[in-house]
């Protein structure tokens, strides 16, 4: 029993030491698994840079006990640089956050005027875009985050930051985007810049759309045994 434990441990070990020394066409290939967050994905991944094959990184890293949290996949990877295009010119910023979510954060000149819920039509096209995407890849999951800044009391800001999120939810189920849908509202409680400027208090206004891929669950042990 000492053995099956310590060889694996070495093993990782060894394998998490070589990415150091690697080049950066294999880092991005590292990268590119979307399992970096958790060590026996990573391990697995820097297998698969070494060979040059990073989707056979990705599948030893599953295996090598990647936990929880988000999958960086190739239709993630797809999707960003679909939105990227779709924005490009506008002060929506799309980014790949450090737990594999696909961020768009969308600020007032786009999305709301002050004080109000109801879409901008500027924001139709985007969301448009997102929709065609998500449309394509019926594995993301998307929570949509709405936020104010802070100007009046958290008893009008609250409902208006879900408000704003549950307008651009109903805006891509309207699209054909139906039951993968989170929402929230965060208030004045996050913003993105003090409050101390009209500027500053238009990034604050906002909404914040994530997309994401869960890690997929393993499968319990007793239900891998073959019938005896």
């Amino acid at each position: 029993m000492l053995m099956k434990r310590t060889v694996p441990v070495i093993v990782m070990t060894t394998l998490l030491a070589s990415c150091a020394n690697m080049s950066p066409t294999q880092q991005s290939a590292l990268q590119k698994t979307g399992m970096g967050a958790a060590a026996g994905a990573a391990a697995g991944a820097a297998i698969g840079a070494i060979a040059g094959d990073a989707g056979m990184g990705a599948a030893i890293g599953a295996g090598a006990g990647a936990l929880g949290g988000y999958i960086w996949s190739t239709s993630m990877e797809n999707q960003k640089k679909e939105m990227e295009e779709a924005v490009s010119g506008t002060e929506i910023n799309v980014s790949q956050t450090a737990d594999n979510r696909l961020k768009l954060n969308i600020p007032s000149d786009i999305s709301f005027d002050t004080g109000r819920a109801e879409i901008k039509p500027e924001m139709y096209p985007v969301l448009n875009s997102l929709a065609a995407g998500l449309k394509s890849n019926p594995s993301s999951q998307v929570n949509i985050v709405g936020h104010t800044d802070n100007t009046g009391n958290d008893a009008i800001n609250n409902p208006l930051s879900i408000n704003r999120a549950a307008n651009t939810r109903d805006y891509l189920v309207h699209q054909g985007v139906q039951n993968r849908i989170s929402i929230d509202g965060r208030g004045s409680r996050e913003p993105e810049a003090p409050n101390d400027s009209p500027a500053n208090r238009a990034q604050n206004r906002r909404v914040e759309i994530f997309i994401y891929e869960p890690q997929q669950q393993p499968v319990p042990q007793q239900q891998q045994q073959m019938p005896q």
